[in-house]
């Protein structure tokens, strides 16, 4: 399975927005930068689906615009006018060449999912391997209206017990990929969240 980061050179705020390349050529995430349509078929002809980690405006704003373009399946836990397939904990999704398992995640998010197969995690938001407040193992913002960090730490935890233990690729909803022993990233993530300290020195 080959993943493009399509949001790379974006110039506004959006989140990283993936295309799996394989069986089933998936979207994870529209993103906000204006244009990812054009950067999609870039890539392939045929949109099969777009999988959803959840629905704030940084992750699905694009979702119209790329709709419109392939027509693609609209794989999400909450509704959306676009969706075409409800996802609840414990589904599975093909993407790319793999198939994932859905693990609700809230805490971030309500309607957050995170997706693990055997080899390669999507995590959204609920964890990052960096960004501006820490590097190697960071976890989503909680501080915004009916976001919890206690939800989101009882997330973590849920995502480590189906996570298997041969992970070695994560793409995450904001900052860098990572390649190399992802459950170790998730377990700093995890221990950070669990101090419920401020992530930022604004919270």
């Amino acid at each position: 399975m080959r993943v493009e980061e399509l949001t790379a050179e974006a110039e506004s705020f959006t989140c990283n927005a993936y295309l799996a390349l394989g069986e089933r050529d998936v979207l994870v995430d529209a993103g906000a930068m204006a244009g990812v349509a054009d950067v999609v078929a870039e890539h392939t002809d045929a949109l099969d689906a777009v999988v959803l980690t959840h629905q704030h405006g940084d992750h699905v704003e694009e979702l119209d615009a790329v709709c419109e373009a392939f027509d693609p399946d609209v794989h999400a836990y909450a509704d959306h006018p676009r969706r075409t397939h409800a996802l609840a904990d414990g589904d599975t999704v093909t993407i790319g060449d793999e198939t994932f398992d859905a693990v609700h995640t809230p805490g971030h998010a309500d309607d957050h999912l995170a997706f693990v197969s055997e080899s390669t995690l999507f995590s959204g938001d609920v964890v990052v391997h960096d960004d501006g407040a820490f590097a190697y193992g960071s976890f989503g913002r909680t501080d915004m209206p009916g976001q919890s960090r206690a939800e989101l730490v009882e997330s973590i935890e849920r995502l480590l017990e189906r996570m298997p233990d041969g992970v070695e690729h994560m793409y995450a909803g904001h900052g860098d990929t990572y390649h190399g022993d992802v459950r170790d990233v998730v377990e700093t993530a995890l221990a950070r969240a669990e101090k419920f300290e401020p992530k930022y020195p604004d919270e």
